[in-house]
């Protein structure tokens, strides 16, 4: 099975896309700098500018009902929003939330949403607010769905678009705490007969990257930023569609995920276009020594080349 056969039609949302910008884009002011597409919108504020984001945590939530699990969940609402923004440079400001379900629970949504809050803690946001909707005629009983939405500043002269980008720099990766919040369509299928600790292992919460970047960003000149999320390595290349990326080692899987992707049995190429594969957050940097001697968690997986288009992974394209 792969993600396709699991429900997840990635060409028809990227076809999707295609058809909506013309008319979302007949919206914009003159202090919309990019909308659709990027890892984040921006907004001129004159010095500087907003940065927003919005995602979901996708049917990972399915794991939790099944677990009777709802504090983690919140972490990869947050974590999914703020590390999108992050790959402009901006920095979270605030973050809000909206929970629908069938009827609300006190005991399960008040997990859901101190997971929410303790998300923002670690992105250094405030949750200012958010909507709770309750829609028995849209969701069965115990079921309910999540949505984020952040903005973030970043001035002018801190924003990172990948222009500066040189034939031959370097590719550096922060690992990722698992699956994150993507492919679990295709992840819950594959574990769906498999014992409660493997279960509970793929609800591991997304990582939020907030301090690692702000003090990377502080100490070295970063060229460009990707956060790795549905579309697996495929989202290194918007970094700049002008380059091509070629990745020629991957960090070990925890185990988990090891099991979980082995026992798919799909091809190199639709792993590597589905999961994160291990990776979180990529940098383009130029090498240093402060680099190995300050940063020993950044792992350098690959350099920048003009000769190939897209990504190749290990020798592959995808």
């Amino acid at each position: 099975m792969d993600y396709k056969e699991a429900g997840v039609d990635v060409e028809k949302g990227d076809l999707f896309v295609d058809k909506i910008k013309s008319f979302i884009k007949d919206t914009y002011t003159e202090n919309v700098v990019s909308g659709v597409g990027g890892f984040a919108a921006l907004y001129d504020q004159g010095d500087h500018y907003l940065a927003s984001g919005t995602d979901g945590v996708g049917t990972k939530i399915k794991i939790a009902v099944e677990l009777g699990i709802h504090d983690t969940i919140g972490q990869d609402l947050v974590a999914m929003c703020v590390n999108d923004i992050l790959c402009t440079g901006a920095m979270p400001m605030f973050f809000l939330d909206y929970l629908a379900s069938s009827k609300l629970d006190l005991e399960i949504h008040q997990d859901v949403v101190k997971g929410i809050a303790h998300g923002c803690k670690l992105s250094q946001c405030a949750l200012i607010g958010g909507e709770t909707a309750e829609m028995p005629d849209m969701y069965q009983d115990g079921e309910y769905d999540l949505a984020g939405f952040v903005v973030g500043r970043v001035e002018k002269k801190d924003y990172i678009d990948g222009s500066k980008l040189e034939d031959g720099m370097s590719i550096y990766a922060l690992s990722s705490s698992g699956f994150h919040s993507n492919g679990y369509s295709l992840v819950r299928k594959l574990i769906q007969d498999s014992p409660r600790e493997l279960k509970e292992k793929c609800l591991t919460p997304t990582k939020i990257y907030v301090q690692e970047v702000k003090n990377i960003m502080q100490d070295l000149e970063v060229f460009g930023m990707a956060h790795i999320t549905g579309g697996g390595l495929n989202n290194i290349k918007r970094i700049n569609a002008d380059f091509g990326y070629d990745i020629t080692s991957l960090p070990d899987l925890p185990d988990f995920m090891q099991t979980v992707t082995t026992s798919s049995k799909l091809t190199q190429t639709d792993l590597y276009q589905t999961f994160n594969m291990g990776i979180g957050f990529v940098f383009i940097l130029k090498d240093s020594d402060l680099i190995s001697e300050k940063y020993p968690q950044l792992i350098k997986i690959g350099q920048v080349n003009k000769d190939i288009s897209g990504v190749r992974v290990l020798g592959e394209e995808i």
